[in-house]
């Protein structure tokens, strides 16, 4: 049965995994609606979407952009905020973060891969250190980034993570709390079923090839 929610999106992971890590772990179903070049191309569809992006999100009759904005309506209606006003604010605090490293990460493989890639392996530490230091903040690393129930924020960092896991393999190899938290959050019984799934494995990373 098609699930309540629609993602409308490229052919790949993208901007939209870690909602559909989300969902997937909360046990929600949804359908994907997907968009490929020649869609996109003709122009028409893009028109439609407020800021000429993707992904689109519709919730029944409610549509929305933006996926961070996706993000946290997912984690208000799925009880993945924090548990007050400060947990809220320092998980917006860790997701504007991660959004600088992808924003990082974007231009890399789509600006300068071939040129930039060795620069950017060796200055990965530096983006990574913060999120090790804020795990090691949290119950010594053994919890979730912030607080003691899973977040929004807790699915986009796994997804950056797997994501540099395959860029550079190793990049984890100084972060041992990032390391473990990779294998703790994978071993929930929801999210590993959908990162063994082929819905995840043959969805490429990238729209143009790179990873």
């Amino acid at each position: 049965m098609p699930g309540k929610y629609t993602i409308t999106y490229f052919p790949v992971r993208g901007r939209c995994e870690a909602m559909r890590m989300l969902l997937a772990d909360q046990g929600q179903e949804w359908t994907e609606d997907v968009v490929t070049g020649d869609i996109w191309g003709k122009g028409d569809f893009k028109k439609s979407c407020v800021f000429g992006q993707l992904p689109r999100f519709q919730d029944g009759d409610f549509i929305l952009y933006q996926s961070n904005a996706i993000l946290r309506l997912l984690a208000r209606n799925h009880v993945l905020y924090g548990q007050d006003a400060h947990e809220a604010a320092l998980l917006d605090m860790v997701n504007d973060g991660l959004e600088d490293l992808r924003m990082k990460y974007g231009r890399l493989i789509y600006q300068n891969y071939e040129n930039g890639k060795a620069a950017y392996i060796e200055a990965l530490p530096g983006e990574l250190r913060p999120f090790e230091n804020l795990l090691a903040q949290n119950n010594g690393g053994k919890s979730f980034i912030v607080g003691k129930q899973i977040s929004f924020a807790d699915y986009n960092l796994l997804d950056l993570l797997h994501v540099h896991l395959v860029l550079a393999p190793n990049c984890l190899a100084s972060f041992p709390l990032l390391a473990s938290y990779v294998k703790r959050l994978d071993a929930r019984p929801l999210l590993k079923a959908f990162l063994e799934s082929d819905a995840h494995k043959q969805r490429p990373i990238n729209g143009n090839g790179k990873q």
